[in-house]
């Protein structure tokens, strides 16, 4: 067999590596999106080159330290930083809400997110799908950011039908009506 045929045949049988697919919506004066773990799809440098084009002020993962590690990304929160993007981790278990260590830094990475979105910033949400997780931590800041939540899942879900997976979640991101705002 010649070099040439080897290298084609080790080209097909290799898995593709698929594009990391940026879900984003106008949010509050910005734009607020949700995407799978860098590297799920098995091109890491290439999803962090993706997001480094896409530019985003502020970047919330929500997946484990194991998630990121198995998709390659040890150093994913220094290599967001290393991007000029701020980086804030939420580690929350696959298809559940934040626990306790996580709830108390939600306030704040809420605020910082809010903040970036009204100055018409970019804020990128991720956990391992792009759907439950992230989904519920988008919904959650869309509420909280003044949008009733009916017409707040209606949007999200216009634009990653999986958004949300459980009822745990979705009970966790309507709980941004506890600032002061009622469902419609």
């Amino acid at each position: 067999m010649r070099s040439e045929e080897v290298s084609e045949t080790a080209a097909q049988e290799a898995p593709k590596a698929e594009n990391l697919a940026v879900h984003a919506l106008p949010v509050a004066g910005g734009i607020l999106a949700l995407c799978p773990l860098p590297g799920a799809g098995g091109d890491y440098r290439g999803d962090l080159d993706h997001i480094n084009d896409w530019k985003p002020g502020l970047v919330l993962s929500m997946t484990t330290a194991e998630e990121q590690a198995a998709a390659g990304g040890q150093m994913l929160g220094v290599d967001i930083q290393s991007m000029a993007s701020r980086w804030i981790h939420l580690p929350v278990p696959d298809f559940g809400t934040p626990p306790p260590e996580v709830e108390v830094k939600w306030p704040a990475a809420s605020q910082a997110a809010r903040k970036a979105l009204a100055g018409g910033g970019r804020v990128l949400v991720h956990c391992k799908g792009g759907c439950g997780r992230s989904g519920m931590a988008v919904l959650r800041l869309m509420i909280e950011s003044g949008e009733p939540a009916v017409k707040a899942l209606a949007r999200l879900r216009a634009v990653r039908p999986c958004a949300v997976e459980t009822q745990a979640q979705m009970e966790w991101a309507y709980a941004g009506y506890e600032i002061g705002q009622e469902a419609e």
